[in-house]
């Protein structure tokens, strides 16, 4: 999900909700404690550099049960870091969220609520890496 579609998804709710993979609900009194940008740069198994960019939103499973986050406050701070980090809204985001350990997801949206969405691995050079000969050029 890009930047730009949850800001125009936040101004029709009532609230913010998350929902894990799983379906269950990331506890109500959550907060977003950074929203940042994502650069990546990396160099596949297959030799290629690659660059991937994306935005961050870090949710926090606090104990502040009277400060929960609100549609406009979310809003609010999305705003203010575009202005602070230059952020183009038309970045993918990517949410991570404390399990067992930090969790990285990707975002869609239920109609209700943002839906975190698991995310895997991946060979990015699958159909040139299988054919090339081992050489100092390739991982």
């Amino acid at each position: 999900m890009k930047l730009s579609e949850i800001k125009s998804i936040l101004p029709g709710l009532d609230t913010v909700a998350f929902l894990l993979p799983n379906g269950t609900q990331v506890p109500e009194h959550f907060h977003v404690t950074e929203v940042g940008i994502v650069n990546k740069h990396f160099i596949d198994c297959g030799g290629t550099t690659r660059y991937e960019t994306k935005v961050n939103f870090q949710l926090w499973n606090a104990n502040d049960y009277e400060n929960r986050l609100k549609p406009g406050k979310l809003l609010h701070i999305i705003s203010l870091c575009e202005q602070k980090l230059s952020i183009n809204d038309n970045l993918e985001v990517e949410v991570e969220y404390q399990g067992d350990t930090v969790g990285k997801y990707a975002l869609d949206f239920d109609g209700v609520s943002f839906v975190l969405v698991s995310t895997v691995t991946d060979c990015l050079a699958k159909t040139t890496v299988a054919y090339r000969p081992k050489s100092k050029n390739y991982l």
